[in-house]
C-alpha cells in the first residue's frame, strides 16, 4: 500500500511540474471564436517623400557592314587554241612508241611521250598569257556593342502615421500613394 501511494504521489508531482512549465498565456487565453480572429482591413493614403529612378545598363550588338573595292589580277590566255597541246601529245606519243623495244615497252613509251608532249605544249600556251586587272567589291560584316541605360523602376520613400517606409514601384508615383492598413488586436 505504501508503494502505491508513493507511485501516485510521483505521478501528481510529474503532472504538476508539466502544468507549471506551460506559459500562463496558454492556460489563460480566451476561448477562440469568430469575433476574436477577425482582422479589419482598409486602405488609406501615405505622403510620398522621395522618389529615385532605378536604371539598368543593357548592352546589345549592332551589325555594321563595310564594303570596299579591290583590284584582282587574273591571267588570261591570249592564244586559247588547243592545237599545240594536241600536236605535242601526238608527237610525244610517236617518239615514245619508236623508243620502246618490245610491245609492252612501246605502249608505256607512247603514253609517257604523249604526257611529256602535252606538258610541253601546255607550257607554250601558258607562256602566251597576260595578267588582266579587274576591280571587285568585297564586303565584311562586323559587330559593335552599344550600351543603353534603361529605366526599370523607382525606389519610393513614404510616410504614414509618423513612420517612414520604403518600396519599389514600376511607375513613378504622385504626391501620395495608396497603402493597405491591417488592424488586428494584440493579446
Amino acid at each position: 500500500m505504501l508503494r502505491l501511494q508513493s507511485h501516485r504521489k510521483a505521478t501528481f508531482i510529474l503532472i504538476g511540474s508539466l502544468l507549471a512549465s506551460l506559459p500562463t498565456s496558454t492556460l489563460l487565453a480566451a476561448p477562440h471564436n469568430e469575433h476574436n480572429s477577425t482582422q479589419q482591413r482598409h486602405t488609406d493614403f501615405a505622403k510620398v517623400t522621395d522618389v529615385d529612378a532605378i536604371y539598368k545598363t543593357v548592352s546589345h550588338r549592332v551589325p555594321e557592314r563595310s564594303c570596299w573595292t579591290e583590284t584582282v589580277y587574273e591571267s588570261q590566255n591570249t592564244n586559247a587554241s588547243y592545237t599545240p597541246t594536241i600536236l605535242g601529245t601526238l608527237i610525244g606519243g610517236a617518239i615514245g612508241n619508236k623508243v620502246g623495244h618490245s610491245n609492252k615497252n612501246k605502249k608505256v613509251g607512247a603514253v609517257a611521250g604523249a604526257l611529256l608532249g602535252a606538258s610541253i605544249a601546255s607550257g607554250y600556251n601558258n607562256g602566251n598569257s597576260e595578267s588582266v586587272a579587274r576591280d571587285t567589291e568585297v564586303c565584311e560584316t562586323q559587330h559593335r556593342t552599344e550600351y543603353e541605360e534603361r529605366l526599370v523602376g523607382y525606389n519610393v520613400k513614404y510616410r504614414y502615421q509618423g513612420r517612414t517606409y520604403h518600396t519599389r514601384m514600376d511607375r513613378r508615383p504622385g504626391d501620395r500613394i495608396k497603402v493597405a492598413v491591417h488592424v488586428k488586436p494584440v493579446y
